[in-house]
């Protein structure tokens, strides 16, 4: 078991006492290209009774973990930083940790987890159980009791859907990134909207007031300086930002802005779609019921324009027996359930 960085980030493990045999903590965490939250719970066994109140024994918050967006050192470096902050919190150290569920976003293959499961084998001891999926999955669990099945969207800085049927086939959609297309997610609708802005200025679009808005938004006083201020930090979750903006556009009645959500109601749904299809959780007649757990700031109520609700109104015209579910707890929470129930079945 190394210390990374001189052994900084776990230096508070030397001045606690020696661990008192209890039963042990799991650490679930939800790294995404916005924030990365760690949870911290008992080995416990928790129930569906227990959801309001459950023993959460520390929460720890850091930023983006997307090794796609950030790279992979500092992606590495926040992960460790946010799993040694959780634990010192709630006063455990490494050889207290039973199991681990690290869910990030930006784990698209194989060989993505593989390799987190190899810098992770440094950290932690050995009899500690270390499982790797991409952020979506916990996102998934958090609606479920850490069940997987059924399908997840997630919309938030960016997007992917996927799912999971009850023998364990999988499968997603989207999830890219934005030069490979996440429209739909937040950076996909804010950057149509500078787009849209830029456009109405050189005669190209309709004129918006996305451009007046967006103009104050940043302090800029040209839509030319908005090129400047996009390419000085081009990162996913700053444009993304922006999302609030085109939604008060569209519920004042502004076209073009309206007809950006509109697009974006119409790609998540067809993630969601092609996923549903893929695995059949629609059953045969195409009428069969299943859980779609609705994750991301972007899929939350406006006033007038709920991006959420568009899309479960358009997939429910395809897939009747849907059901939709907005998560009670976090997806750093589903994580660690996921984690707990993965520990569970390996000692049955």
């Amino acid at each position: 078991m190394k210390r990374y960085r001189n052994g900084e980030i776990w230096d508070f493990e030397y001045e606690m006492p020696l661990a008192d045999g209890a039963s042990g903590v799991v650490l679930g965490l939800d790294g995404g290209t916005t924030t990365t939250v760690c949870i911290c719970m008992p080995m416990n066994p928790f129930s569906n009774s227990q959801i309001e109140s459950l023993p959460i024994l520390a929460r720890a918050v850091a930023g983006c973990s997307n090794h796609n967006s950030v790279g992979e050192t500092a992606a590495r470096e926040t992960l460790e930083q946010v799993m040694a902050d959780a634990l010192s919190k709630c006063g455990s150290k490494r050889s207290s940790v039973r199991a681990v569920c690290l869910a990030v976003s930006g784990v698209n293959h194989p060989t993505d987890q593989q390799r987190i499961l190899n810098w992770l084998r440094d950290i932690f001891p050995s009899h500690v159980r270390l499982y790797v999926q991409n952020d979506a999955v916990a996102a998934l669990a958090s609606g479920t009791m850490g069940k997987l099945h059924g399908c997840v969207l997630i919309a938030g800085t960016g997007t992917i859907a996927y799912g999971f049927t009850e023998d364990g086939k999988e499968a997603r959609a989207a999830g890219a990134g934005p030069v490979l297309g996440d429209w739909g997610s937040g950076y996909g609708i804010a950057a149509q909207a500078l787009t849209a802005v830029i456009k109405a200025y050189d005669g190209r679009g309709s004129s918006t007031t996305l451009t007046s808005s967006i103009l104050q938004k940043l302090g800029l006083s040209s839509p030319e300086e908005i090129i400047g201020w996009t390419y000085a930090d081009p990162s996913w979750a700053r444009i993304a930002a922006l999302v609030p903006v085109v939604v008060s556009c569209a519920e004042a009645g502004d076209e073009v802005a309206n007809k950006i959500l509109l697009d974006s109601v119409q790609q998540l749904a067809s993630s969601v779609k092609a996923v549903v299809e893929r695995l059949g959780l629609c059953g045969e007649d195409g009428k069969g019921t299943f859980p779609l757990v609705m994750v991301g700031g972007v899929l939350e109520a406006n006033k007038r324009w709920d991006i959420g609700k568009e899309v479960i109104n358009c997939i429910s015209k395809h897939f009747p027996g849907v059901q939709s579910i907005r998560p009670q707890v976090e997806p750093a929470v589903g994580a660690a359930w996921l984690a707990w129930n993965s520990f569970m079945k390996e000692f049955q």
